[in-house]
């Protein structure tokens, strides 16, 4: 059974930096898109950036690309996201989800929209305070 665990949200000032991370286990596939999404209350989740864990290729919102960098540390199965200079608009609950059933890869690398990926975490809440 796959299980995915996220750490590392909280609250933080316009500006400022988190970095979440995601763990996932029960699940060692090397070549996979792992991503992660948020989801702000009354929106849907929407996904904030990707990487195929074969390669590394990664693929990002427009609203975070140049502040957010997602990166994996294969060995350990996990995923990282280095959250930098934050608004208030980021403020979300951030959710770490995992692509088993081999739909997310593309050729861009991996797809944005969740109905690809199968399995997600708890998540994790950030809110960045303006």
């Amino acid at each position: 059974q796959v299980r995915l665990e996220e750490s590392g949200g909280g609250s933080v000032l316009a500006g400022g930096s988190l970095r979440l991370s995601c763990t996932a286990s029960g699940y060692t596939r090397r070549n996979k898109c792992m991503g992660w999404f948020r989801q702000a209350p009354g929106k849907e989740r929407e996904g904030v950036a990707r990487i195929y864990t074969d390669g590394g290729i990664t693929n990002y919102a427009d609203s975070v690309k140049g502040r957010f960098t997602i990166s994996q540390d294969s060995a350990k199965n996990t995923v990282t996201l280095q959250m930098n200079r934050l608004k208030h608009e980021d403020t979300a609950r951030y959710y770490c989800e995992v692509d088993t059933q081999g739909r997310a890869p593309n050729a861009g690398g991996c797809s944005r929209y969740e109905s690809n990926y199968s399995s997600w975490g708890q998540g994790t809440q950030v809110t960045v305070s303006s």
